[in-house]
């Protein structure tokens, strides 16, 4: 059985897909944060038979957790103080998605203007389809196909 260290001051994410710790590690940028993080991958899940987890070392406020939301709104986030869970935040689909994914139009504005922010809205909630705010272009990510 692997043991990883009890967190005193942080942010647990759990019920992450298995397989997509990585993912939620770059997009959070936390290789560019100066935190201790631990990630587990395919963690044995009574409620998903596999998960992955992340422990991050740091103020909930230095992660984005509309970034979080977008890639999977189904994960956990427990907020640890003084090493126990003081609090669980639900994650929801972000109605706006700012400098998190790309327009794929190369006759979009955003493409041309390079220091355009790539705004995205949430189009369809239920498909859980964002649409470029300037051409209405439609991203639905590899992830969310696989639903």
């Amino acid at each position: 059985m692997l043991n990883v260290g009890q967190l005193n001051e942080g942010v647990v994410l759990d019920h992450i897909q298995a397989g997509k710790a990585m993912d939620i590690y770059k997009y959070l940028k936390l290789d560019k944060m100066d935190s201790c993080v631990a990630i587990i991958k395919n963690a044995r899940s009574n409620k998903m038979g596999k998960k992955d987890i992340i422990k991050i070392e740091c103020p909930i406020e230095e992660l984005n957790l509309d970034v979080l939301g977008f890639v999977d709104h189904n994960i956990t986030v427990n907020i640890i103080q003084d090493a126990e869970i003081v609090q669980k935040k639900d994650l929801t689909l972000p109605k706006q998605l700012v400098n998190i994914i790309r327009c794929k139009n190369p006759r979009c504005i955003s493409s041309i203007e390079q220091e355009l922010e790539q705004i995205f809205f949430l189009a369809d909630e239920e498909k859980e389809v964002y649409r470029c705010k300037y051409c209405e272009e439609k991203y639905r990510s590899s992830a969310k196909n696989n639903k």
